[in-house]
């Protein structure tokens, strides 16, 4: 099997480069600067995800591509970067004549019980906001998507690099609803959202849906 992962150095493609690596998957990481993998069945590429041309062409024959596309937290245009890098990745995708295709979003489009989602539920001010609601209105582009056979994955609200649970193989999933713990905690560490990521490569359950995954 061969993978194509978008954003393979930052925090979510990197972990699930490794994962994906650790199984013996032939990986083609891509991201924004060159890098020298050390690994026989990886190679980074440092392509310009917005350019839609040059990356379909570096998709070409995988049988997966998985977007962690990411524009960074701290970036001011956060919002339009995020929608308009997603476009683009996407058509990419297309153009490449690679049919599977795993987007990496947020949490924030996650609903709660009252039916409110987790992004409108946050101060106004909060710094992830722009973010959030980059990821959610992406996902409601995606939902538009035909010829594809997309997946949008929604991290657990707590998923960052402050979760030191490490890789465990274990999680649970969920659809459009955070999966909560016995102590109404919606917590995921990085390997172990590679897990996940890796598990739905290799065995394909969600086809044109969002899911989750949480301990």
């Amino acid at each position: 099997m061969k993978a194509a992962i978008i954003g393979a150095t930052g925090f979510v493609g990197q972990h699930i480069t490794n994962e994906l690596v650790s199984r013996d998957i032939d990986v083609i990481g891509i991201s924004r600067k060159e890098k020298v993998s050390q690994q026989a069945n990886l190679k980074y590429l440092a392509v310009d995800a917005t350019d839609v041309q040059a990356l379909a062409a570096a998709l070409e024959g995988m049988d997966v591509v998985v977007s962690a596309f990411s524009p960074g937290w701290t970036n001011p245009d956060i919002y339009d970067d995020f929608i308009s890098g997603s476009k683009a990745i996407q058509q990419a995708v297309r153009q490449s004549g690679v049919k599977r295709f795993i987007s990496i979003g947020g949490a924030g489009s996650l609903y709660l019980p009252d039916g409110r989602q987790l992004v409108d539920t946050f101060p106004q001010d909060n710094p992830f906001v722009p973010g959030a609601k980059a990821a959610r209105d992406y996902f409601n582009i995606l939902k538009d998507e035909k010829d594809l056979d997309w997946v949008f994955f929604s991290p657990a609200m707590d998923m960052h690099q402050g979760i030191t649970t490490g890789r465990t193989g274990k999680y649970r999933l969920g659809k459009d609803h955070p999966v909560m713990d016995e102590e109404g905690n919606n917590v995921l560490s990085g390997e172990d959202l590679a897990v996940v990521i890796a598990d739905e490569v290799e065995h394909p359950r969600h086809h044109q849906q969002r899911f989750t995954a949480a301990y």
